[in-house]
């Protein structure tokens, strides 16, 4: 068959580049051709019709031989070894960190001193928060990014970075960084020539000669930031312009439908690529395509980007994965994985916030009868993807289920929200939560949740009023929460500072630059001679640390928990308790979990509906093993506890 005009196009690229297409560069080039029509299509679905076209489709191309060509030989090779794994990021064997690299060593040289650490509690996999330059006071934690090559001078230099990477890789770790694709830093080089009139680099952001047209998008635009940033839309004296800052006024969106925006921004994918990631974590996907009459979320065309994203790593870095953070509705964010004939080819990774705010809304409560009510939605992932699995991040804790699933349990939605709210907050009477409210719109009454693990559960108040038993039931809860995330199916993400229990962090009432943003009560300092107290026996540090690492063991020992879509969910039989089976082959694990702070019973019935019924069942927490009794008796579960019963003859 004669090859397209398309692919005989690529081929001279390939040969123009001096790219070894039989021998040492054959799996780039057969890469590069076999993804070429894909790539063309979906750019064609965007930019067909703009008067640089071609010329930016040229530019995309020589990107990916570009970027192949920096390659470290290091990383080919791991891709090779990526390769033979299959979908590597399903297996149960990765457990993450999410932590900022100053907050919890002071720098990056600080971090690599503390790999140890890391490698004594089991985590493999660190997501560093963004390390890029972004300016003092208006960085939004990293993520008003002013350079996206370059070490933010804070936290050290790239070749700081370099070599954590190489250590990193020499102790089999996993990598994780954020690219921020909506929008950059008004200090940036090209938001710089922007406001100095530059023509060329206004078109890379969304500019405005007046009011008009800002005014229409507002009609439909949700406010991101109320509180503190209020509006979409700044005014820039310099150039007498209106620009759109969707989140702060200091972070201008960039304009996707100009496709040198585009060419400019997957050649950062790819460089990060090249620097070693091994997941990209593409800040706020949903974000990326604006829309007139829109909520400029989630629209087609955002996904279309990340389809085209996905098929040029896949060309010239293989081996990396990409996570959509898309903290949408249920429904919306399995769009995430791709739909159609993209299914499970868009991002491969995406966290699970459904989840982790059920698991939130069932400690509060005691019921997870809402939690059940969401199940659906959430097993339409499909598989080769996975998920981010995780408590909390640095970011807030949002209600985004939604009502249908709230009426499901019989509860009234707002009255439900609004006792969620209440009871994190430390308001509602009997609340044990030492938490606060971020981002309340006064419009919709509308607010999220912050605070760290320890302190939603009772910790910090349990302490101050000196209760054993809430002191008991609060690390019962700590450790509840983590399990579920545990096994649930996806990769656990930790964040630093909750594998020890850490409490919120007040001293950023002091910092001018973060006291307007209660999220950094739960960003952590951490304070390496109190984390010492993990190997004093009877510590609260301690049991946490010590709990959490025989977690991650468990995990790690188990194949039948890597994520291979094989969660079914038992019925509830109780409604304290959510329960979940996973299968492999011909191995079944029982996973229960009680959000009641008194016993929980379970009928023996219940291990019977999904398939026989077994005659014994290990429990790989306790260790313990117990003969299966009638359905008229009962398994029974402690306050806050949880049992991993694997099914033996």
């Amino acid at each position: 068959m004669n090859a397209s005009p398309l692919h005989l196009f690529g081929q001279q690229l390939l040969q123009f580049a001096n790219i070894d297409a039989t021998k040492k560069d054959k799996a780039f080039a057969n890469r590069f051709i076999e993804h070429l029509d894909t790539i063309e299509n979906l750019f064609d679905e965007i930019y067909s019709g703009h008067p640089q076209r071609n010329d930016a489709f040229d530019a995309l191309l020589n990107a990916l031989i570009y970027q192949y060509k920096s390659r470290p030989k290091n990383f080919l090779k791991k891709d090779e070894d990526k390769a033979k794994k299959g979908n590597w990021f399903l297996s149960n064997e990765i457990t993450g960190m999410s932590l900022y690299v100053d907050r919890f060593a002071g720098d990056i040289n600080g971090l690599k001193n503390k790999l140890d650490y890391f490698n004594e509690l089991g985590v493999n996999f660190l997501h560093l928060m963004p390390v890029f330059e972004s300016p003092a006071g208006e960085s939004d934690g990293g993520y008003a990014v002013s350079d996206f090559r370059k070490v933010d001078a804070r936290f050290g230099t790239n070749e700081d970075l370099n070599a954590l990477i190489k250590e990193m890789n020499a102790s089999n770790m996993y990598l994780m960084l954020d690219i921020v694709l909506n929008h950059t830093s008004h200090h940036h080089e090209w938001a710089k020539k922007a406001k100095a009139g530059d023509p060329y680099y206004q078109d890379f952001f969304y500019f405005f000669e007046n009011r008009d047209l800002p005014n229409q998008f507002d009609q439909t635009m949700p406010e991101i930031f109320p509180e503190s940033s209020p509006g979409s839309f700044t005014y820039i004296p310099e150039c007498n312009k209106w620009v759109m800052t969707v989140f702060h006024n200091y972070q201008w969106d960039l304009n996707y439908r100009n496709p040198n925006v585009f060419v400019a921004m997957l050649d950062n994918v790819l460089h990060y690529g090249n620097l070693g990631v091994d997941i990209l974590r593409i800040d706020a996907p949903a974000f990326i395509w604006k829309q007139l009459g829109t909520s400029c979320q989630n629209l087609p065309e955002a996904h279309t980007l990340l389809r085209l994203i996905k098929q040029c790593a896949l060309v010239t870095s293989p081996g990396m994965a990409l996570l959509g953070e898309a903290i949408v509705a249920p429904k919306e964010i399995i769009k995430y994985f791709g739909t159609d004939k993209y299914v499970a080819n868009e991002c491969d990774v995406a966290y699970n916030a459904t989840q982790m705010a059920l698991q939130w809304d069932a400690l509060a409560t005691g019921d997870t009868r809402v939690m059940l009510a969401a199940q659906h939605e959430i097993l339409q992932k499909p598989y080769g993807c996975t998920w981010i699995s995780y408590t909390r991040c640095h970011d807030d804790i949002g209600l985004g289920y939604d009502d249908y699933m709230i009426e499901r349990a019989g509860f009234n939605p707002y009255h439900h929200r609004t006792y969620l709210k209440n009871y994190f907050a430390g308001w509602h009477e009997g609340s044990v939560a030492a938490g606060a409210l971020f981002s309340v719109n006064p419009k919709t009454n509308d607010a999220r949740i912050s605070g760290t693990l320890a302190s939603l559960c009772g910790l910090e108040k349990a302490k101050d009023w000196n209760s054993e038993s809430e002191i008991e039931n609060a690390l019962r809860k700590i450790i509840l929460m983590q399990a579920q995330s545990m096994f649930m199916g996806g990769i656990p993400m930790l964040f630093n500072g909750d594998e020890l229990a850490y409490t919120n962090d007040y001293s950023y009432l002091e910092d001018a630059g973060k006291s307007y943003d209660n999220r950094w009560m739960h960003r952590p300092i951490m304070h390496w001679d109190k984390n010492e107290n993990r190997n004093i026996a009877g510590s609260f540090e301690s049991r946490i640390f010590k709990e959490t690492k025989k977690l991650i063991a468990t995990r790690k020992a188990l194949p039948i928990l890597s994520d291979l879509k094989n969660v079914i969910w038992m019925t509830p039989h109780n409604i304290h308790v959510a329960g979940f089976v996973r299968t492999l082959d011909n191995k079944k694990i029982y996973c229960l979990f009680n959000y009641k702070n008194t016993a929980s019973f379970i009928t023996w019935y219940a291990f019977k509906e999904h398939g026989e019924r077994p005659s014994k069942l290990k429990n790989h927490w306790t260790g313990e093993t117990c003969p299966v009794g009638n359905d008229n008796e009962y398994f029974v579960l402690s306050g806050y506890s949880f049992a991993i019963l694997e099914a033996v003859d």
